[in-house]
């Protein structure tokens, strides 16, 4: 892909090239024109779609990347003066993906979809007043009054669809999410089986599912919306609370983010030691995530192990900078202090300690001819079906799609060492059950070769007081413990941000759940869920 193709494909757009990065913007009527465009010409993968408000306009920026180059970046970019009544074409019928973000837009944003054929609100309730992430939202109480009482379920029924084939350009109600002759169950959300504050409306015949309805926004907190009066330092402090089994990793990308923006040289000891915490949090994550997965099918022995050997982790931890799951470590310009003296000897005992605590969990848990059999044959997605619904990191990668952003676009000093993408192909439970412990092993080898490698100088580098990132749009993407985690800012030239948005991968990984879960029974939902190991906080930013 290179500027003359993309002008040649689309002669209505305005481009503009950096890198391996394209902006092309487009009039709101070629949007659709130009998807279609994109998806033919190989762009198979939609990691995001970002509402936007201008001020004068409201608009959206769509993330395009292929499964095939996936080097190449493109934000496809358009925007409406219609402030009253926002509307593009959906683009669903292309992505899988763009189900939830265009839902996730129109909660925040107030932007319809047409043709969508679900366009109720994600995280808010369905009777909530205004678009939280607009400028001119009013969040007065006194004004705009927040509903206190229980939502009704019977809200969350009829699906409003923008037909605008329909000549006030209003909602219709075609048709509801289940029959009256369903019967559905609610599953969450308090049960623990969901891992989090997750509400599942699940269709049953018998004990086999037929259909699958997820809500979120239990424990929704606005984290975009406050990073806009935060500054960035301030910022890194809710990245920890996303997905806070994997709080480095997400400090880590905000920081990088700011850093190019900056043009500020990170010291390369820094970037070692952010490597390190970065593997030991992927570690520490995947054994609680294989625990929790072991114990919804009934071991609770493999749990108490998992937790056992991430407490190793949780001590390193805390003695390098005094937290525990909350490490806030990372800092704008390289690490907030130097390693412990015991820093790398406790790395390099751990490394054999877990290589042996692998080979054990294989004899406990992977060989049981039980747990074998109720992972076998169970959650098929295709390769193509991750792709369209954009679920990276370990699930995907289960699939065969190759999709490590470490490989892809390697930072901080990943380059440094040498680790294979761990890719499997028969994309059932067992794939997605088994990766993870293949990951840990890759975790360790990287470990051992930055470990006695760390190189000597500063670990920090000097920063002003207030740190303002000069106007513009600024993206980093990264490979977190359940897949691509990505951060936008786009700047005004402030000392916060005029927006900040954060793609997360867990939210991906529910709409995943429910293409695989039809036909299968209520005992493998629980199953299926700890196979995906998403994190709801992720979810409701």
């Amino acid at each position: 892909m290179n500027l003359e193709t993309l002008q040649t494909l689309l002669p209505f757009a305005a481009i503009e090239q950096k890198g391996n990065t394209y902006n092309l913007t487009v009039p709101g009527e070629n949007l659709y024109e130009a998807a279609s465009l994109l998806k033919k010409d190989g762009f198979d993968f939609l990691w995001d779609i970002i509402g936007m408000d201008y001020g004068d306009t409201l608009g959206v920026i769509y993330g395009l990347s292929s499964s095939a180059a996936p080097v190449v970046l493109l934000f496809l970019k358009t925007e409406t003066s219609d402030k009253e009544a926002p509307k593009f074409d959906s683009v669903v019928d292309l992505w899988d993906s763009a189900d939830l973000y265009e839902r996730e837009v129109h909660d925040f944003f107030g932007i319809c979809f047409a043709n969508n054929p679900d366009m109720r609100r994600l995280f808010l309730r369905q009777d909530w007043r205004g678009f939280p992430l607009r400028k001119d939202y009013d969040a007065n109480p006194e004004l705009n009054p927040i509903p206190l009482g229980n939502e009704n379920l019977a809200d969350m029924e009829t699906l409003p669809v923008l037909n605008i084939m329909n000549e006030d350009d209003k909602f219709e109600v075609h048709e509801t999410v289940f029959d009256k002759s369903e019967y559905v169950v609610n599953f969450g959300p308090q049960h623990p089986a969901t891992h989090g504050v997750l509400h599942l409306r699940v269709s049953l015949d018998g004990e086999i599912i037929r259909k699958m309805d997820p809500n979120f926004g239990y424990i929704h907190r606005g984290i975009e919306k406050m990073s806009e009066a935060y500054t960035y330092p301030q910022i890194l402090h809710l990245t920890d609370r996303l997905d806070y089994l994997s709080g480095t990793i997400n400090r880590h990308a905000v920081c990088l983010a700011v850093e190019k923006g900056l043009q500020m040289e990170v010291p390369e000891r820094a970037h070692y030691i952010r490597t390190i915490i970065d593997e030991l949090t992927r570690i520490a994550s995947h054994l609680l995530g294989w625990g929790c997965m072991c114990m919804d099918m009934g071991s609770i022995t493999a749990f108490v192990y998992g937790m056992r050997d991430r407490e190793k982790i949780m001590d390193i931890f805390e003695e390098t900078c005094g937290g525990r799951l909350m490490a806030n470590y990372s800092v704008i310009g390289g690490v907030m202090a130097d390693i412990p003296p015991n820093f790398q000897k406790k790395i390099k005992r751990f490394i054999p300690y877990m290589r042996k605590m692998l080979k054990e969990y294989h004899l406990l848990f992977t060989g049981n001819p039980i747990a074998r059999g109720r992972m076998n044959g169970i959650g098929y997605l295709s390769r193509e079906k991750a792709i369209a619904l954009g679920a990276t990191g370990p699930v995907g990668r289960a699939s065969g799609w190759s999709n490590d952003t470490r490989k892809i676009e390697p930072y901080a000093a990943y380059a440094k060492a040498v680790f294979k993408e761990v890719l499997r192909s028969d994309g059932l439970t067992f794939d997605r059950y088994i990766i993870r412990l293949d990951e840990i092993e890759e975790s360790l080898k990287i470990l051992e070769q930055l470990t006695d490698n760390i190189p000597e100088g500063n670990y920090a580098a000097k920063t002003k007081a207030i740190i303002k990132l000069p106007e513009g749009e600024y993206f980093q993407r990264v490979e977190g413990a359940r897949g691509e985690f990505c951060v936008y800012i786009n700047s005004r030239g402030d000392k916060y941000p005029y927006r900040i948005k954060f793609r997360s991968p867990s939210m991906t990984l529910v709409n995943v759940l429910k293409a695989i879960v039809p036909g299968t029974k209520v005992a493998d939902l629980i199953m299926l869920g700890g196979s995906l190991d998403y994190v709801i906080p992720c979810i409701d930013r």
